[in-house]
Order: C-alpha cells, then sequence, then structure tokens
C-alpha cells in the first residue's frame, strides 16, 4: 500500500503587484501551448510572471514577459528562449470578447497567477485599467485603517 503524495498547492507562479498597479475587473482562463523543456522547468519552480501581459495579435492572444529558465540540465539541440512569446489557447467567444474590451474601452491583459488544473498548465489573467498615484495611495490607507480596525476590535473584545 503505497500513498499518492499531494503537492501543497496548485500555483506555480504568482503576480503579486498587477493588484497594486492595476484595478482588476474581469478573470479569465487559458490554457498555454508549452515546449517540451518549459514543463520541465515549471515543474522545478522557475517562472517569474512579474511584468508580464497578454496581447492580442491576429485574432489570437499570447502571453508576453513571462519568464521560464531552462534547467541546467536541459538537451542541447534545444534551443531554450526563457522570455518567448507562448500561445493562450482560448474559446473564439472569449476572445472576441477580449479583442472588443481592449480596443475600444482601453483594457489591458494582465497575467495573475499560473498553476496546474489536473495535468495542464494554466494562466489566469483579468481584464485591468491601470491606477493612477493617487489611487495606489488610496488602497494602501484603506489596507491599513482595515488592519487598525481589526487590532482595535480585538483590544475591545478581551
Amino acid at each position: 500500500m503505497s500513498k499518492k503524495k499531494k503537492p501543497a498547492s496548485n500555483t506555480i507562479a504568482l503576480n503579486k503587484k498587477a493588484r497594486h498597479e492595476y484595478f482588476l475587473e474581469d478573470k479569465f482562463e487559458a490554457g498555454l501551448a508549452l515546449q517540451g523543456w518549459e514543463i520541465k522547468s515549471i515543474r522545478d519552480g522557475k517562472v517569474n510572471l512579474s511584468d508580464s501581459y497578454v496581447i492580442i495579435r491576429d485574432g489570437e492572444a499570447y502571453l508576453l514577459g513571462a519568464q521560464i529558465q531552462p534547467l541546467i540540465s536541459a538537451s542541447s539541440h534545444v534551443v531554450c528562449d526563457p522570455e518567448r512569446t507562448r500561445k493562450l489557447l482560448l474559446k473564439k467567444r472569449e476572445l472576441s470578447t477580449l479583442i472588443g474590451k481592449t480596443e475600444r474601452e482601453g483594457y489591458t491583459l494582465v497575467a495573475t497567477a499560473m498553476y496546474w488544473k489536473k495535468c495542464w498548465v494554466k494562466l489566469e489573467f483579468y481584464l485591468a485599467k491601470g491606477k493612477k498615484a493617487h489611487d495606489k495611495r488610496d488602497t494602501v490607507k484603506d489596507r491599513d485603517w482595515a488592519r487598525e480596525k481589526e487590532r482595535m476590535m480585538k483590544h475591545q473584545v478581551r
């Protein structure tokens, strides 16, 4: 009787800066067209999603700015480009809504997380609008106030 070890988390990489830099609105999930060496590197956790975003070119969506570092033991005949553009696998209806929102309404598509779903690598990205400096300060102020309020309530209960 052997027990299978379940991984602690399905999350591969997060883009924590995205919530600070953008107003995130609509969430989308897409598969990624990856090469073999990329899957091996992802399993090893060599992924960086900071400063990554999604563009739409010729009616297809692509992930730009994501870095997947090749393993040292990668084969010598495979050309490994850590920052290559990777195609996203989306349905036509999702693509048409993304094209409409980005072209007409000025949204950007920001990658926020990469995770395992069964045996496939999925990318979570949002339709987002950029925040101004004063919006970022308001967010920090609200977060600090919520933390302070929790402290006050905790001391009152005792």
